[in-house]
């Protein structure tokens, strides 16, 4: 994933929870919060202790992040999005999972209007 494609500050991820709005299913939870400055989206992956050991938490968050940049162009500019690993998606294949990003998103009007 671009290095532009990245939520990286404490600050953003802070104004992302407190003044986004979020959802959530049984493998994910989204945050998102509009932003005008930002060209395309940025994206934060947070994975708990609860989750697993550090090699189980790096393996989700790099599936997620392959998820986002494979669906770059569907996903709506101007907008920071973090997501949040629950447990639920441990036991999901990469198929499982990016059905289920993809239903956040969409759930939460994320997602460009595909055309024809």
């Amino acid at each position: 994933m671009h290095r532009k494609l990245r939520l990286r500050n404490r600050a953003d991820f802070s104004r992302v929870y407190r003044h986004g709005k979020s959802f959530a299913n049984h493998q994910f939870v989204v945050y998102w919060s509009r932003k005008k400055e930002v060209e395309q989206f940025r994206v934060g992956v947070s994975c708990s202790k609860k989750i697993g050991n550090a090699v189980v938490r790096n393996r989700m968050r790099r599936l997620v992040k392959e998820i986002v940049r494979r669906h770059k162009d569907e996903i709506a500019e101007h907008t920071d999005l973090i997501f949040i690993v629950r447990k639920g998606a441990l036991d999901k294949s990469y198929r499982e999972l990016e059905k289920s990003v993809l239903h956040v998103l969409r759930k939460s009007s994320l997602l460009k209007a595909k055309k024809g």
